[in-house]
C-alpha cells in the first residue's frame, strides 16, 4: 500500500506534533476478516506513530479483543479511541479513517490528549464543568468536508474536559447505516443524546446550550 505521507507532509506533521506533552495511547480496532477501510486506517495511524514516539499505537481485533472493544462502546470497524498517558479513556473516539480534512481533528486530539491546555474562556470552562449528566455526542463527517474537523474538535474537547461527556467522529460514507438512521443529509451533523441536533461547525456555546437543555 502506498504511504499517505510524502517526506514533506511527514516533516510538517512531525513539527506540529512536537507540541505533544505526554504519551497518548491509540487503540485501533479492526477485523482480521477485513473491512472497507481497515487496512488504510491501520496504515495511516502507523505513519502517524512514526512521527512521534509519544504516539503509542495498539492494534486490536474486534472479535479477539471483544471485551476490550465493548468497554469503549466499539461495535464496528475501523474504530479507535485515544487514552491519556495513564491509559485513562476520556471519551475521545473516531469511527472511520481520519483522512482528508479529518487529519486536522486527529492531530488536535493527539496534542490535547497529551496534556496541552485547551484554551477556552473561564466562563465556558465553568459551564463545561457543570455538566452533571451523561452526554454522548456524535459528529457525522465526510473526509472532503472542510468544516467538519472544527465540530469534531469541539465535541472531543468537551469530552476531555468533563468525564461525563463521550464524543465520537463518525465517517458518514463508511457507516452508511448510521447515516441513514440519523438522517444525515449534510455534514457536519451533530447528534447529542439522541435527541438534540445541530448542523454545521457550531461554536462551543451552541453545543453547551443543547446540552444544558437536556
Amino acid at each position: 500500500m502506498d504511504k499517505f505521507f510524502n517526506a514533506d507532509t511527514k516533516a510538517k506533521i512531525t513539527d506540529i506534533l512536537r507540541q505533544m506533552v505526554n504519551p497518548v495511547h491509540v487503540l485501533l480496532f479492526t477485523d482480521a476478516a477485513g473491512c472497507d477501510t481497515c487496512a488504510e486506517t491501520s496504515q495511516l495511524l502507523s505513519e502517524f506513530a512514526e512521527t512521534n514516539p509519544k504516539i503509542q499505537l495498539n492494534l486490536l481485533d474486534i472479535k479477539t479483543d471483544a471485551a476490550q472493544a465493548a468497554s469503549y462502546g466499539i461495535d464496528r470497524v475501523p474504530s479507535f479511541v485515544l487514552l491519556d498517558d495513564k491509559k485513562t479513556y476520556r471519551g475521545v473516539k473516531f469511527n472511520g479513517i481520519p483522512a482528508g480534512h479529518e487529519i486536522n481533528s486527529f492531530i488536535s486530539a493527539l496534542i490535547e490528549m497529551s496534556g496541552l491546555d485547551i484554551k477556552y474562556p473561564a466562563d465556558v470552562l465553568a459551564r463545561i464543568q457543570k455538566i452533571d449528566k451523561p452526554v454522548n455526542i456524535k459528529v457525522f463527517v465526510t473526509l472532503s468536508c472542510p468544516h467538519c474537523p472544527g465540530a469534531v474538535q469541539t465535541a472531543h474537547r468537551l469530552a476531555m474536559l468533563n468525564p461525563l461527556v463521550k464524543a465520537e467522529m463518525i465517517e458518514a460514507n463508511t457507516f452508511q447505516d448510521l447515516s441513514m438512521k440519523y438522517k444525515v443529509s449534510g455534514v457536519p451533523k451533530i447528534i447529542i443524546n439522541e435527541t438534540k441536533e445541530l448542523l454545521g461547525n457550531q461554536p462551543v456555546d451552541a453545543f453547551l446550550k443543547q446540552i444544558e437543555a437536556i
